[in-house]
């Protein structure tokens, strides 16, 4: 346990009150031809009060006695002497005196008044420093030796801090957060404060026998810890302490308990946030499948019950609806998946060294089975380096924004897929002459289930045609998952442009095989 090593040594063992009386001896005897009696005894009275700054009021006294007895002996006639001219001196003698008493002990009450001041300002100070620590504390429990430190520097005695780690926690969990030494009784001690959420030990008038203090760390009608102050009951000014050692205490409960609660109230917003993207997941999907499937059966429903009926083009042109809203049904079904792939918080991508033209040929095979799929014109720049990247992902990423610019732009105008680099970053760019996103939509476009203005959308796209609200923001997903971003940019002339930029990375050469010769 830790010893009261830090307790100042009192003042009077200061060498300086006995230096003041040595030079103020040593003057007298100087000065003693020179000067009379009465003049004498003005600098005997003026050592006593300039030595009364340093010694307290029954060692200073006792000086002032001491001096006025050693101040007859050698100055007053009969010298060397104690005898006393009743008539001459007496009255000199015990004037001083008490004039030295009186001096003396005013200067020690301005002392004294002087150092509760500067205690109570060193209280104050440790009070708004503690507040200030635990107001910004993310966790305020890892301040629990800081406590330890504050309440050991008040009291300068050995000092143990428990901290509870969570609402409805107890004592004995391991949990449990303790600093500083305490023996088995102590900790039971704690316990018993947690618990009883109040002070215990000498002056609280609850086990006013204890020799230790116990004082809770209170929150809002909870108790989230306790403190042990080892010698509370020995400490001088103990009583008078303890106000300021349980205000410490309770700001660290205080914090504790705004954190725990904090803590509480956002996993309850996260659940209700998880409860709610489910149910828009599940309200999304049965909407955006009941469409295709029932062209699907409806189509499938026709070629089993008439295809004798039907001939060959009206055959073919429900296979190819069959085929095509069964594409939509995939495309649906891989983004939703993606999606919550990618918000996993450990996702890992299986990059690799691909080529932009690779990609781009195969986004733009897919693209050119569909009807509108020859609107799609394509452009890489000369030398374009290879890409760090998931290539599936990237692939996915331009079918999203090829589906979505073919879906949302007039029939007859060209929807451009353009690779280029600017600058340390490949910047991949789908654009089309469509009507535009409105201002107020073009960073909402990027969250889930959000299917920009309807108003603006109803005049281009037919209702069946209306994606899920899942294909920008799993593009956004992938090109973050890249570290890069995607960006929407307006275009003069109308219609949207969306950029995904990608950084580059220099090419690493690749190792040789083992055996290679």
């Amino acid at each position: 346990m830790q010893s009261n090593l830090n307790t100042p040594a009192p003042r009077w063992h200061s060498p300086w009150p006995w230096l003041t009386w040595l030079v103020g001896w040593a003057l007298m005897l100087a000065l003693d031809r020179h000067l009379d009696l009465a003049n004498l005894a003005m600098l005997l009275m003026l050592t006593s009060v300039v030595a009364s700054l340093w010694l307290p009021g029954v060692i200073s006294a006792a000086a002032s006695a001491a001096g006025v007895i050693a101040f007859n002996w050698a100055f007053v006639p009969p010298r060397f002497t104690f005898t006393v001219d009743l008539h001459q001196h007496a009255l000199l003698l015990l004037a001083m005196l008490v004039a030295n008493w009186v001096i003396s002990g005013l200067v020690i009450r301005q002392r004294q008044l002087a150092d509760a001041a500067r205690q109570l300002a060193e209280r104050e100070k440790r009070l708004r420093t503690w507040g200030d620590t635990l107001r910004d504390a993310a966790d305020p429990a890892a301040h629990a030796s800081a406590l330890h430190a504050a309440l050991a520097e008040a009291t300068q005695a050995p000092v143990a801090v428990s901290v509870l780690r969570g609402l409805g926690a107890q004592p004995e969990d391991d949990s449990t957060l303790h600093v500083g030494d305490a023996n088995d009784e102590q900790r039971t001690g704690l316990a018993l404060c947690i618990r009883d959420g109040r002070a215990m030990g000498s002056g609280t008038g609850r086990y006013d026998e204890l020799p230790d203090g116990y004082l809770p760390l209170r929150g809002r009608g909870v108790t989230l810890g306790a403190a042990l102050v080892c010698g509370m009951a020995t400490l001088r000014n103990g009583p008078e302490l303890r106000p300021h050692l349980q205000a410490l205490c309770d700001q660290m409960g205080s914090a504790l308990h705004r954190s725990l609660i904090s803590a509480q109230a956002q996993r309850s917003r996260e659940q209700a946030q998880l409860q709610a993207t489910r149910n828009a997941l599940l309200a999304a999907i049965s909407h955006d499948h009941r469409t295709p499937l029932a062209t699907i059966m409806g189509a499938a429903s026709a070629l089993h019950d008439q295809a004798d009926k039907l001939d060959a083009d009206q055959r073919r042109r429900l296979a190819a609806g069959i085929v095509e809203e069964a594409e939509r049904l995939s495309r649906l079904t891989d983004n939703t998946l993606q999606l919550a792939r990618l918000d996993a918080p450990s996702v890992q991508l299986r990059c690799d060294w691909e080529s932009a033209e690779e990609i781009v040929g195969a986004v733009l095979r897919r693209a050119r089975r569909r009807p509108d799929g020859a609107r799609v014109k394509a452009w890489i720049e000369p030398e374009m380096p290879l890409l760090w990247c998931d290539p599936m992902l990237v692939s996915q990423l331009l079918d999203n924004l090829l589906d979505n610019a073919l879906k949302y732009s007039p029939s007859e105008s060209p929807v451009e897929l353009q690779v280029c680099r600017q600058g340390g970053e490949a910047l991949l760019s789908v654009c089309d002459h469509g009507p535009g996103i409105a201002p107020a939509w073009r960073e909402r476009v990027f969250e889930v289930f959000q299917r920009g203005d309807e108003a603006s959308r109803a005049a281009s796209v037919e209702t069946r045609r209306e994606g899920a609200g899942v294909g920008l923001a799993v593009c956004r997903a992938i090109a973050r998952a890249h570290g890069g971003e995607l960006r929407l940019q307006t275009r003069a002339h109308g219609g949207c442009c969306f950029e995904c930029a990608l950084p580059l990375r220099e090419l690493q050469p690749t190792p040789p095989e083992e055996g290679a010769p």
